[in-house]
């Protein structure tokens, strides 16, 4: 569950759906859960306690579940591949159980180029 930290309400849409929908329109249904099964496999293995979208998947999707993004669905274009992937982990968090909030912040006086995700508290 995605939450609006200013507002407490939870957040039930992807940020420019109509194209997130496009570029999903063009994954298999297989596919398109083989991405989020690893997305989930990524926050967890990670902690699950704070995920950067551009950080998650590494820089090539040569072989992994993200690989149709930019092959198929994207159609080779790699801003379009990038945006999709964010809009992808969006979806993702907003689909877990456990509350997460999310911004957009700095390391080292440079902004990160993606969202990040944080856990607003643990469950169970």
């Amino acid at each position: 569950m995605l939450i609006d930290i200013e507002t407490g309400m939870a957040i039930e849409q992807v940020p420019f759906r109509r194209e997130f929908d496009v570029l999903r329109s063009r994954l298999s249904n297989a596919d398109f859960e083989a991405m989020v099964a690893r997305i989930n496999e990524l926050i967890d293995d990670s902690g699950a306690e704070i995920a950067t979208a551009g950080w998650l998947p590494g820089s090539d999707w040569t072989g992994t579940p993200f690989e149709p993004i930019y092959a198929i669905a994207a159609r080779h274009d790699y801003q379009r591949s990038a945006m999709f992937f964010g809009q992808l982990v969006w979806y993702v968090v907003m689909t877990r159980p456990e509350p997460w909030g999310s911004g957009r912040y700095q390391i080292d006086g440079r902004d990160i180029g993606s969202r990040t995700y944080f856990r607003l508290s643990k469950s169970g």
